[in-house]
């Protein structure tokens, strides 16, 4: 998912794979294994930050945060601005039965529908 991301990126902007690599220090055999999913994001969020402003992602865009989802998804991971905020941390679990098919009560719904308004 973040390799085919990253990928669609790079050819939106039409730069080749290797232009690319050329004009950012990277090495091409790794930033393939990168868009095809072999190789996994790093897990540094300075690292990721410089990948997007690469691939030319505006910072606060739905691609911006897109990348960082799909980077965190692949690492099995919950993203940080996520994990920062306390209060969404503490509605989790009933996000996740939510996921799994369980049916959450019907004072768990509300909390969760304010807390994504607010957000």
């Amino acid at each position: 998912m973040f390799g085919e991301f990253v990928k669609e990126q790079r050819v939106k902007r039409r730069i080749g794979l290797r232009e690319f690599c050329k004009k950012y220090g990277h090495d091409p055999s790794n930033w393939s294994k990168i868009e095809r999913g072999i190789m996994l994001p790093p897990n540094d969020e300075k690292k990721l930050e410089e990948w997007a402003l690469q691939l030319e992602l505006e910072p606060g865009s739905s691609d911006w945060y897109t990348f960082f989802d799909l980077a965190s998804a692949e690492r099995g991971r919950i993203p940080a601005d996520i994990m920062k905020n306390e209060e969404l941390v503490k509605e989790l679990p009933q996000f996740f039965r939510t996921l799994r098919g369980q049916k959450p009560t019907e004072d768990e719904m509300r909390t969760l529908a304010e807390l994504i308004r607010r957000s």
